[in-house]
């Protein structure tokens, strides 16, 4: 195709690669319904090539050449998405930001760490923790995601209820527009001159422009930390627990709570009947070590006052060890199961009808066995609910019809009870016809005026957040 000759003519050799092999691992990211349909037999279709950028000026003349030949353009981090965010087709280029992946400055005196968008999650807080500092960003996928791709997604990490979000995190971006046009946000710690430009690209999964530099604030590396979990009576105890813990000014490191039948699953050797447990968890300086025994001991009272059981901190630990182990679609799906994860949040006076709607409506599709769910980021306003389903079948075509069926139960029962359909995963393809709900016609024509001002071709990423039909 004459884009490759293009490329290759502009870019350093070895940077656009049309390999059978690499094409193939970035027709889609981990979604695990691409997983049923490679499974199945329909693959999703290659790219037509991969370009691997090693700067910013290279990702600019990437943008500018596509823009001119109208080749459509999917950024790529380390493909841990699980949306189905990346899905190039045929005719469009993947844009492979790995090589891209160094610290470029650190200020410990600011607390400020600048990085390019490629560098794993998990390489960047080893070196953040060298330097005796942390960003306190802990997503279970930490070890398989990149730093732009938290950027692009608004991910959250275990740890949010005291670091915060993604959101929280960034100071400043840089970042590359569809014709090639670089901009930089300002790095200050707030100011006042207008929309804030960065928050256009937060949460943007790669359809207004490729973020080619983050600088982060981070956090001095904790000295202190201890926690225990709670057996409760109830799963309306843990919600207001953590309600109250949170509405009196507590900011523990985690506090989750998992319904009877992920307690049981997860911590069955001190909760062997379904029963719900909570994890808490404190961490921080030496010197706030007083404040931060006062916050377990009010964690302490407001559980036992709930008719929680001290169960110590084994379950804890045990968590902490395991806590990022989760098996592979391929293998569950081998096994006849069909598994996936629904993240939704909603105000504290709306989450426990939230609750029961959503398991109830999964339950009710033929082929499920199992609806259940845990929080693990709150809020004085509320909190997420990390929702989990098993249906069974051996063959792809009904593993699909189940998968699909489930999601969209989930997501018509959240919208009803009044949630937003994502917390922290994004948007991509498996909720992006149900976004118009959420945000309205007004919305709506506000991002897809968004979009048509940024990316007037539509070139980057298509089909997410918006189907390119709209």
């Amino acid at each position: 195709m004459e884009i490759i000759k293009l490329l290759e003519e502009a870019l350093p050799a070895g940077r656009v690669v049309v390999t059978d092999q690499v094409r193939r691992e970035h027709a889609h990211d981990y979604w695990a319904l691409e997983a049923i349909r490679d499974l199945g037999g329909s693959p999703a279709p290659a790219p037509v090539c991969v370009v691997y950028p090693e700067s910013t000026a290279e990702v600019s003349s990437v943008l500018q050449l596509a823009s001119r030949s109208g080749t459509a353009v999917v950024p790529y981090g380390l493909g841990s998405g699980v949306c189905g965010g990346v899905r190039p087709g045929a005719d469009a280029m993947v844009v492979d930001l790995s090589r891209m992946d160094q610290v470029l400055e650190l200020s410990d005196q600011a607390l400020t760490c600048r990085v390019q968008p490629g560098l794993r999650g998990s390489d960047f807080e080893a070196h953040l923790e060298g330097h005796g500092l942390t960003l306190g960003h802990f997503p279970q996928s930490i070890a398989v995601s990149s730093v732009g791709g938290w950027v692009a997604t608004r991910a959250s990490g275990q740890f949010s209820t005291r670091y915060g979000n993604t959101e929280d995190m960034v100071l400043s971006l840089e970042c590359v527009l569809p014709d090639g046009t670089i901009v930089n946000t300002f790095p200050s710690p707030r100011s006042a001159t207008g929309p804030d430009l960065k928050s256009l690209l937060l949460g943007s999964e790669g359809t207004l422009g490729i973020i080619t530099e983050i600088t982060f604030k981070c956090w001095p590396k904790h000295a202190f930390r201890s926690g225990r979990a709670y057996r409760l009576p109830t799963w309306n105890d843990g919600l207001e627990i953590t309600r109250q813990i949170l509405r009196d000014g507590w900011r523990p490191a985690v506090l989750r709570l998992y319904d009877g039948i992920e307690a049981q699953r997860n911590f069955g050797e001190w909760v062997p009947e379904p029963e719900p447990l909570l994890l808490v968890m404190t961490e921080g300086s030496e010197a706030m070590r007083p404040a931060l025994e006062l916050e377990l001991s009010a964690l302490e009272k407001s559980c036992l006052a709930h008719g929680g059981e001290d169960l110590g901190s084994e379950p804890l630990d045990h968590w902490m060890g395991h806590r990022n182990s989760v098996p592979s679609w391929d293998d569950l799906l081998k096994a006849g199961l069909v598994v996936d994860t629904i993240e939704v949040a909603a105000t504290w006076d709306r989450i426990l009808p939230l609750y029961e709607a959503v398991t109830a409506a999964i339950m009710e599709v033929p082929g499920i066995l199992v609806a259940s769910g845990h929080t693990s980021h709150a809020y004085t306003t509320g909190v997420n609910i990390y929702f989990t389903f098993v249906g069974q079948s051996e063959d792809a075509a009904e593993q699909e019809r189940i998968y699909s069926a489930a999601w969209e139960a989930a997501m018509q029962s959240s919208i009803k009870a009044g949630a937003t359909i994502a917390h922290h995963h994004g948007i991509g393809r498996v909720r992006r016809d149900h976004l118009p709900q959420e945000h309205g016609a007004g919305g709506m024509t506000l991002l897809r005026a968004l979009k048509a001002a940024m990316d007037p071709d539509g070139i980057l990423n298509p089909d997410v957040l918006i189907a390119s039909k709209e």
